[in-house]
Formats: structure tokens, C-alpha cells, sequence
């Protein structure tokens, strides 16, 4: 049964996306890139209703910020959308027609069978009602032997997430312009990227797909490498008041040690949370998916009142190496030392 939670959180959508629709508010694909073999592809995307665009009408002007850059947008606005639940998304690859429905918050996470090359795609979304939109696909070659997945929060970029009213600030109030890239980051993950040419990048968060298009944006502005999104659905789940972002890692892991199991993957986190604990446990279960765990530390003022934070460095092997560093520039020097870069 589901939770009663989730319950009212969907008896408010249908409310919210009744009114939506009496104002003029159509249905709108938010492509996100997907990954996949030679012989299927996982699609991610997420259905909202948006106001259409005027015909004739002149984009509207964006406020000035006083050091003369456009104003962004604020966190809290992500969380303001109305989702479509089971609507009918449309998937057009190479020539190829799918069909999946999205779920109870708007979500396409789904596998499609496929035959496509290695190297970059483009798939095509829509609904019945919607437009067109291109979401970019990473097609793996059955013979990559390493893949990346890194963390987004204090791993590539500076939230302070264990402090609970800093992260609150940062992420429903904060102008996305102003959230700050960890040093060094996004040349430490070009850098993995390049050793290890046709290498997937995945960045695994516990953070809502609200902010997907903030954060999309924002590993761009900073040069970090393209690679895809795994976030969670905002809110209460069929069985919890709260979704948990430590299955929703530990899922996910295992579930890319089982679509690519001769691959074996460099882990990127940080020591403010349970990045530590959870690749520990991925390292026991899937011990030749696992190349190397690097762990950014937290300085000592991101880590106020952390409570998770580790307090010893786990000790790794000739195998699978730990290495731990406070930014991307030191983690790179020591994974050299084990002619991973």
C-alpha cells in the first residue's frame, strides 16, 4: 500500500496540474542525458507542465544583477513545478519508435533496446501534446575496461551540505551563479576522462531531478566533462515519508556493476557525508568493479557539524587504491602514483 504521504502529495499534483491546464500550461519534455551499450540505452527524463510561449511575443527581460550578469534563478523555483504523472513519452532513436510512461512525479528512467555506436547520440522526446525535445545519449563500447562516477555535492561543487540551514540556503534561495566549483575538480575529472578514452561519466547524487537543469548548467559553466545525471524523485516514496538518497547510491552502484560487468569503475566522493561508508560496501559486494575510490576532504569549516564525517581514512589495496586529498589537483597526483592518470 502506498504511503499515505505519497498519497497526498499526488492528490496535490492532480489539484496543482488541474489548474495548470484551465491557465493555458501545456506539457514539456526535460531532456537529460542517458548512457547505454551497443545494444539498449537508459532515457532519462522528466515531464512538467510549462506556460507556452507567446507566438510574436519577445523573450521576457531578465533583472540586471549589480555586477552587470543576467539574474539566475532561485533554488526554490525548481521545486515549484508541476509534474505530469503516466503521461506517454515518445522515444525516437536512429529510426526507432518507443513508448514508456512516466511515473508519479513525471519521471522516464527507462531501458529501450537499441543498436547504436559507440561515442555520443541524440535522442528525440516528446509527448502527444509536446514539443520536440534532443536529449544527448553516451553509448559505451563493450570494451571499455574503466568508468567514472563521482559525487555532486562537496565533491564537485562547494554546498556545504552537511550543515542542514547552509544547505537549505544554498539550495531553495541561493542564485545557481553563485554556487562554487571545488578547486581543482573539473580538471581532475578531464583528466580521469582522458586516460581512459570512451571511459562513461556518471554523476550520482542524492539531490532531487528538480535541480537536474541547474546542475547541468552548472557542470558546463565550470568545464567539468559531460556525462549523466542519476538524481532522485523529491518528496515521499511509495513506502517512505522520505525518499533515501543512501539506497538511491547503493542502487545505482550495483546496478552499473550489473549493466557493465567487465567494467570497473573509479569512485569520487568526499568525507562529509556517507560517500565513504557506501563505496566501502560496493567495494565488499563488487570487489572487480572497482578500480579506485578517491575521497575529496572537507575542510574544517565545511564540515561544522558534519556528525557523518569520517574519522579515519579507510585504508585500501594494491588492487583498489584510496586516496584522499583535500582537493582535485592532490587526488590526481596520488592516483598517478598508481598510473590510473
Amino acid at each position: 500500500m502506498m504511503h499515505r504521504a505519497a498519497r497526498i502529495e499526488d492528490w496535490l499534483h492532480d489539484r496543482r496540474e488541474v489548474c495548470a491546464r484551465k491557465r493555458g500550461y501545456r506539457p514539456t519534455v526535460i531532456p537529460f542525458t542517458g548512457y547505454g551499450s551497443t545494444g539498449w540505452v537508459r532515457i532519462l527524463c522528466r515531464v512538467l507542465l510549462a506556460r507556452p510561449d507567446k507566438a510574436g511575443a519577445a523573450p521576457p527581460k531578465k533583472k540586471p544583477r549589480s555586477d552587470g550578469r543576467d539574474a539566475g534563478i532561485r533554488g526554490w523555483r525548481s521545486f515549484t513545478s508541476v509534474p505530469v504523472k503516466a503521461v506517454t513519452v515518445v522515444i525516437e532513436i536512429d529510426g526507432q519508435r518507443h513508448e514508456v510512461e512516466a511515473d508519479r512525479g513525471g519521471v522516464v528512467d527507462a531501458v529501450v533496446p537499441v543498436s547504436l555506436v559507440p561515442g555520443w547520440h541524440v535522442a528525440r522526446l516528446h509527448t502527444e501534446d509536446s514539443a520536440v525535445q534532443e536529449a544527448p545519449l553516451f553509448i559505451v563500447d563493450p570494451g571499455t575496461a574503466r568508468g567514472i562516477v563521482s559525487d555532486v555535492d562537496d565533491t564537485v561543487m562547494v554546498t556545504t551540505l552537511p550543515r542542514p540551514l547552509l544547505a537549505a540556503w544554498n539550495t531553495f534561495v541561493l542564485d545557481e551563479h553563485a554556487r562554487v566549483p571545488t578547486p581543482g575538480m573539473a580538471v581532475f575529472l578531464e583528466r580521469l576522462a582522458s586516460a581512459s578514452p570512451g571511459a562513461p561519466l556518471i554523476y550520482l547524487s542524492t539531490g532531487a531531478w528538480n535541480v537536474a537543469p541547474t546542475l547541468t548548467r552548472f557542470l558546463s559553466r565550470n568545464l567539468y566533462p559531460a556525462g549523466a545525471l542519476l538524481l532522485t524523485d523529491w518528496g515521499p516514496t511509495h513506502d517512505r515519508l522520505f525518499r533515501s538518497g543512501r539506497e538511491h547510491k547503493r542502487g545505482n552502484l550495483r546496478r552499473l556493476a550489473l549493466e557493465f560487468p567487465h567494467m570497473r569503475w573509479i569512485l569520487v566522493g568526499d568525507d562529509g557525508q556517507h560517500d565513504e561508508a557506501i563505496y566501502n560496501e560496493f567495494v565488499h559486494e563488487f570487489p572487480g568493479s572497482v578500480a579506485a575510490v578517491a575521497i575529496r576532504q572537507l575542510s574544517p569549516s565545511e564540515a561544522v557539524l558534519a556528525g557523518s564525517r569520517s574519522k579515519d581514512e579507510i585504508e585500501g589495496t594494491a588492487d583498489i587504491p584510496w586516496v584522499y586529498g583535500p582537493d582535485g589537483s592532490s587526488l590526481a597526483n596520488q592516483l598517478a602514483k598508481f598510473n590510473l592518470l
